[in-house]
């Protein structure tokens, strides 16, 4: 049993026991240091405080009340623990006095000075810090040591300075002696930045300034993020130019994150009290609300919590000057980023690891989003009988039922690794009417299976591992700049298939109208809620796929932006695997938009999933059949592309309307062979 005695009465620090360290009071943190011990199995909290026993009961204490007579300044801390003891009628084998006075406590020292006194090394064990301090008396003596003859410090043993921290002792032993030091004393070390005790304001002030370096990383649970501005999303700096207009520095990792987070369902908002509309600006490009020009932060927040109905416990506000201090102090997550002014640090319950302006804002989302619960996934039957939704806009051109087929032309990793051969087969689809073209995306350290990367490949490069083939073809941010260059002159949209989350990121860096999954993607369900979080359309390939792993993926994605296209993940797809009615039964089932990715060859079956209400259809692309790499054989040469394209024009052409009229061509005809009898 643990004991932790917290009395509300402090000469040097009032009411020091519900002090904020970290964000977290004193006697939490004790109580959370106990609980966390492998070997304490209760945790006992004696105090005199009301407001002391509330906020260790809510930490998981027992609570003792602490009678008068054992509660001044002069009562000892052994009489609280036999009181508790009596009190709950208790005997345990062993029992641990744990001082709030230590606001660094690690549970697996504390269990290893309990597993001492279990396994008979010990009758009573103490906190210590190894030192090898000279000790000298005011007169001048030295006190464990003589001053003519002083040995080195490696020549000598470690001596313990009590610290206070906690003390363990075998219950009858302590009952016997009524003192916590009895028969064989042991010490158990604990590190420097453990060993500090607050006994007056500016221990108090130095235990604030570590705890954000100290203190493990832990999920950030809240239902709302607030964030300063300069210093925050940017790195603090203003680069102004001629006519005197202002830009900073941001970090696109940042917008992810924010659409993570609001995704999650948790409130943002920056405050700031700049006026530039840089940071308005920047609010529209993340999607946020945003207060700015404000001249008292903390009023102005208080207001915006009462009327957003938030409880202030369950909100973070990260900020990086004094200004901020005053929002910070109103909140149950005070947040600070690494590089921020002292006393904001000191003030912090959480001390970011990146910078403003360089991943300050994804961290903390990250944090934050850890702590949410996943999203549970809802019945398969909910999907049916749906609601049609109407066409999902991407960039300019509208996808859907009574629109023109969006045709794509899938170059994928059809491109070898060459930029020249990339910006041919975007002129390929240029050319043959194609509305844009698609890539695949992909981090090779992550997406190539462990098995496989040492595997050796014969390629057009010479002899080369598997994972260095990946590498080797996979396209950066100067050759997508090209593309997307390229593309916006043929006048094509351009996006790609992400395989992974960091190339989720990547693609909204460069501001991808539409993202595409995989059909190998629909049960990745990181690579989901990422991509979900874009906000942006969604095309979802559903090769390889059972229709729960679909409604699993549609559960997270949604269906406001989301096109579907049925696939079947053969290459090349023979006629009999093609099951093109499927496109019947995912508009039916989904009630969104669904299209048609084909692998096989020729044109017949793409053109049939036309006249079964694709709409839009992707085919792979290439230059010559015969080109080294897997997919070419099941694309489309460029006279096979211009004549799909065609071919689906006439027949959008062709399916009409579904109204029985009298076209004008029958009129000559009908007057010259209709035949009436009664």
């Amino acid at each position: 049993m643990a004991v932790v005695p917290a009395r509300g009465g402090s000469a040097g620090v009032p009411l020091k026991n519900l002090a904020l360290v970290g964000g977290v009071p004193l006697v939490t943190r004790a109580v959370r240091a106990c609980l966390a011990a492998e070997l304490v199995d209760q945790v006992v909290v004696s105090t005199d405080h009301d407001g002391i026993a509330a906020t260790a009961r809510e930490a998981g204490a027992l609570i003792v009340e602490r009678p008068a007579e054992l509660s001044g300044a002069t009562a000892s801390s052994e009489s609280a623990v036999l009181h508790a003891l009596d009190a709950l009628g208790a005997d345990p084998e062993v029992v641990v006095l744990v001082q709030c006075t230590s606001a660094f406590i690690d549970p697996e020292d504390l269990s290893a000075a309990v597993r001492k006194v279990l396994d008979g090394e010990a009758d009573s064990v103490v906190s210590g810090l190894p030192t090898h301090e000279f000790l000298w008396t005011a007169a001048g003596a030295g006190v464990n040591h003589d001053p003519a003859v002083r040995p080195r410090r490696q020549d000598r043993e470690p001596q313990f300075r009590e610290n206070g921290a906690f003390y363990v002792m075998r219950t009858a032993g302590f009952r016997e002696h009524g003192h916590r030091f009895f028969g064989r004393t042991a010490v158990q070390p604990v590190p420097p930045q453990h060993a500090i005790e607050v006994d007056e304001p500016g221990d108090l002030e130095l235990v604030r300034a570590l705890a954000p370096f100290i203190d493990r990383p832990e999920p950030i649970d809240v239902d709302a993020v607030i964030t300063d501005f300069d210093g925050v999303h940017t790195d603090d700096r203003a680069y102004v130019d001629s006519d005197g207009r202002e830009m900073v520095l941001v970090s696109r990792s940042d917008g992810m994150g924010v659409s993570l987070l609001r995704r999650s369902g948790v409130k943002v908002l920056i405050m700031s009290t700049e006026h530039n509309p840089v940071v308005a600006a920047r609010a529209r490009k993340l999607g946020v609300p945003v207060l700015q020009g404000l001249a008292d932060k903390r009023t102005v927040l208080r207001d915006w919590l009462h009327i957003e109905g938030l409880d202030p416990a369950r909100v973070a506000y990260v900020g990086n000057d004094v200004n901020d201090l005053g929002p910070m102090a109103e909140v149950g997550w005070p947040v600070a980023t690494p590089d921020a002014h002292p006393r904001v640090r000191a003030a912090a319950r959480v001390v970011l690891t990146r910078n403003g302006g360089s991943g300050a804002v994804r961290e903390l989302c990250d944090r934050v989003v850890a702590a949410r619960p996943e999203p549970q996934a809802q019945p398969a039957a909910t999907f049916r009988t749906r609601p049609r939704f109407g066409p999902v806009a991407i960039g300019d051109t509208l996808v859907g039922d009574g629109e023109p087929v969006y045709v794509i032309g899938e170059i994928g990793i059809n491109h070898n690794g060459d930029l020249d051969i990339a910006r041919r087969l975007i002129d390929v689809a240029a050319d043959a009417g194609c509305q844009a073209v698609k890539f695949q995306k992909r981090t090779p350290a992550i997406c190539v299976p462990e098995e496989q990367k040492g595997q050796i490949r014969q390629t057009p490069w010479g002899e080369m591992t598997y994972l260095e083939y990946k590498e080797r073809t996979e396209f950066g941010r100067d050759e997508y700049a090209e593309i997307a260059k390229h593309c916006a002159e043929r006048g094509l949209h351009w996006f790609a298939s992400p395989w992974d989350v960091p190339s989720v990121e990547f693609l909204e860096e460069m501001d991808v109208l539409v993202h595409k999954v995989a059909s190998a993607g629909v049960a990745d369900h990181q690579l989901l809620r990422a991509l979900a979080a874009t906000g942006k359309p969604v095309i979802l390939s559903t090769g390889m796929s059972t229709l729960s792993e679909i409604d699993a993926a549609v559960e997270i994605l949604g269906t406001d932006r989301l096109i579907m296209m049925h696939a079947t993940s053969t290459y090349p797809l023979p006629p009999e695997e093609a099951n093109l009615r499927t496109i019947t039964t995912l508009k039916e089932r989904y009630g969104v938009p669904v299209g048609y990715s084909g692998h096989e060859r020729g044109l017949q079956i793409s053109l049939a999933a036309v006249t079964l209400g694709a709409v839009c259809v992707e085919r792979h692309i290439t230059l010559d059949r015969t080109m080294w790499g897997s997919d070419h054989a099941a694309s489309l040469e460029p006279a096979g592309l211009e004549h799909l394209v065609r071919d689906i024009r006439i027949i959008e052409q062709a399916m009409g309307d579904g109204v029985k009229r009298v076209f004008p061509g029958e009129e000559a005809p009908k007057a010259r062979l209709r035949r009436v009898t009664a």
